[in-house]
């Protein structure tokens, strides 16, 4: 596209705005420094109010104060507007959602004979989301009518079916902004996965709405399905989920959008990085040590997991099995503790864990559940503490490769590290994301971006990525390895990694050193002021087929 038309107005809606849930905060979060350095207060972002204290917003009742009241006035919108704290402080708007509730029905109806969205099979979070989306729309509409935008360029970008409705409304109550609709892991491609069958080898075979059906998420398939039919630009963020989309959703992508990363961040090479590394270190340590009740070597390999809790689709089950293959082989050396971070149902922080900590209490013999640092709520049904103890691990002092759960959000306060993931990532050796399903995958991105190599698959749209950037074409040299998976490998995915990890640890310190450089001259390659292009490729797109569709209608 030649000469692309820009807009003049970005309006961003997300469930994740201002609401740290997964991923797509961090897409929005880090590419808004770049989007607004472009486009200043053209860029204004939407969220869910929840109505509590918010350390992502910084209200500023100056701004727009007149647009404020009037959009209260005249739509009962109750809206709060600020900054988004986070780099480039980007305008936010923050609307309460909920008094629109009992205006369900006639949204669901509106929808059904406007579009063909069947609501009636609703369950979860379909409302409290249709509902938000419903509010976010109304925001937009009452601002461009408000401010009179008629002669500018507008986009309305919607991400997850979450929002779906939102752009749906717009194309029917205001056709003259642009509408663009991202999925970022389809609806039923997520559920087929989660459910234990297999998706690639099989996809060709499968017809979304029956699937939808089956898996009982036809109402979230059949919003998400007519908004990417309906929107004026529908995206996606990788090649392998723009596969899932064209069988699924019956739809390609107009424009595949790759998610970047910032090095905000990051630490400062050179000291201030090391230092924040040996800070990490000591704490990881330190908390394995009294779990244990051992002295952990300074220099032990430490190896990560982390994301959503997903335990077939984020590899967690492939990440266990390896360290339990890995502590009964042989060929392993030295000692090892491998950090399960995800975020489970957590009951509270270990008070006796707390205390050794607090009062330096020195521990000689492993705790209970020595793998736990806080406790979980129907601990007998997780999986990943299920799955620790039938694989066998004690953490005793003998055991070369020890094993921690860390199920929470690590974000500064969760009682025992009291350090953030990204304080505590600098402190790794090395990650593992072996992903069975991940249309991107931020977690290996955010890996090598702190110089930490990582090992993720060929499933991963950040893996097939990092796979063709890479000059080592995939290996861990590169900085990142890209193991090949498929719906039944399971065992040689096992084998391959462990043997990466094995030649990980052989690495002279030199190695090791141009290893991390080669991460993060790999994300240098991955930074949004590289993959914003593709962003305005889709504004581009939306911009032209909204403008034909005004001019078809003035004729």
């Amino acid at each position: 596209m030649s000469e692309m038309i820009k807009p003049d107005y970005i309006f961003e809606s997300s469930w994740e705005v201002c609401n740290k849930v997964g991923g797509i905060y961090t897409v929005l979060s880090t590419r808004a420094r770049t989007l607004q350095q472009q486009f200043g207060n053209g860029l204004l972002f939407i969220g869910p109010d929840f109505d509590t204290p918010n350390p992502d917003f910084e209200e500023d009742r100056k701004l727009f104060a007149d647009w404020r009241k009037a959009a209260g006035r005249d739509e009962a919108l109750r809206v709060r507007i600020g900054r988004w704290t986070v780099h480039g402080n980007p305008l936010v708007v923050l609307v309460d959602f909920k008094p629109f509730f009992p205006e369900r029905d006639m949204l669901y109806y509106s929808m059904w004979e406007s579009f063909g969205v069947d609501s009636s099979h609703a369950y979860g979070d379909y409302d409290e989301s249709c509902i938000f989306a419903y509010a976010a729309a109304k925001v937009i509409r009452h601002f461009y009518q408000y401010h009179h935008l008629e002669n500018k360029n507008v986009v309305a970008h919607f991400h997850e079916w979450t929002t779906g409705m939102g752009a749906l409304y717009l194309q029917k109550h205001l056709p003259a902004v642009a509408t663009v609709f991202t999925t970022h892991a389809s609806v039923t491609g997520r559920a087929i996965a989660g459910n234990g069958k297999p998706l690639y080898g099989y996809l060709d075979g499968y017809n979304g709405d029956q699937m939808a059906f089956e898996l009982h998420v036809e109402s979230k398939h059949s919003l998400e399905k007519q908004t990417a039919h309906h929107a004026d630009c529908f995206t996606t963020v990788s090649e392998i989920t723009a596969a899932e989309c064209r069988q699924l959703l019956e739809k390609a992508p107009d424009v595949i959008t790759p998610n970047g990363f910032e090095f905000d961040f990051v630490p400062a090479a050179g000291e201030p990085y090391a230092e924040k590394r040996r800070q990490a270190r000591r704490a990881l340590l330190r908390v394995v040590g009294k779990l244990s009740g051992s002295t952990i070597r300074p220099d032990a390999f430490l190896v990560a997991v982390s994301g959503r809790y997903e335990y077939r689709n984020k590899g967690i089950d492939v990440f266990i099995d390896v360290m339990n293959t890995l502590r009964r082989s042989d060929a392993w050396e030295g000692e090892t503790v491998a950090f399960v971070m995800v975020p489970a149902w957590v009951c509270a922080p270990r008070a006796d864990l707390k205390k050794a900590l607090d009062d330096d209490v020195e521990t000689t013999e492993p705790m209970q559940a020595p793998f736990l640092t806080h406790w979980l709520q129907r601990m007998d049904e997780d999986r990943v503490t299920d799955f620790i103890r039938h694989a066998g691990f004690t953490n005793a002092a003998s055991e070369k490769v020890k094993i921690i759960f860390v199920p929470c959000y690590i974000d500064g306060k969760d009682g025992i590290f009291d350090k953030t993931y990204y304080d505590l990532l600098t402190g790794m050796d090395c990650t593992v994301f072996p992903s069975y399903y991940e249309p991107w995958g931020y977690t290996p991105m955010e890996s090598i971006a702190f110089g930490i190599p990582t090992v993720t698959t060929d499933l991963a749209g950040f893996g097939l990525w990092a796979k063709a950037a890479a000059g080592a074409g995939g290996s861990i040299d590169g900085g990142v390895a890209v193991m090949h998976r498929t719906d039944d490998n399971y065992a040689e995915l096992i084998d391959n990694i462990s043997a990466c990890l094995c030649a990980m640890t052989r690495k002279s310190e030199a190695e090791k050193n141009a290893i991390a450089q080669n991460c993060r001259n790999l994300a240098a390659k991955a930074q949004w002021s590289h993959f914003i292009t593709f962003c305005h490729e889709a504004y581009a797109t939306a911009l032209k087929k909204a403008k034909d569709r005004m001019q078809k209608n003035l004729r």
